[in-house]
């Protein structure tokens, strides 16, 4: 892996933890908690989330950042990043739908919508920052 590619990954990692620390802050209080309340722990098993979290930024350094890591295409990468993070998050959650009584459909929705969002922008903005990074 190029030094490049394996700065961008750090910078996905960072960004995409950060941004998703925030929004988990937020909806698991308003959204996860009223929607699927019996269903959620106590408390994160948060070994299981760091290897989701180092997977994800896998996927997302090879299916997205790498193809546009060298002519910076930043709106490229915002919507490879887009559909790769609906793909995605549809995996799970539509398949929690579709197999777990008393998943939400509303949950699905906005974790969909979520996914989509989260991983473009972080694509996004992760090319951008090695744009400027490569000019200094």
């Amino acid at each position: 892996m190029s030094k490049a590619l394996l700065l961008s990954s750090g910078i996905a990692f960072v960004l995409f933890l950060i941004i998703d620390f925030f929004w988990l802050s937020i909806a698991v209080k308003y959204i996860y908690k009223p929607s699927l309340g019996p269903l959620l722990l106590d408390k994160p098993i948060l070994s299981a989330a760091f290897v989701f979290y180092i997977l994800y930024i896998v996927g997302l350094t090879f299916l997205v950042l790498r193809p546009n890591i060298d002519n910076f295409q930043v709106f490229e990468s915002l919507w490879m990043g887009a559909l790769f993070g609906l793909v995605a998050y549809g995996t799970y959650d539509l398949t929690n739908l579709a197999t777990i009584k008393g998943w939400s459909l509303k949950v699905t929705i906005i974790d969909l919508l979520w996914g989509g969002i989260l991983t473009g922008t972080v694509s996004a903005l992760t090319i951008w920052i090695m744009s400027k990074i490569n000019h200094i």
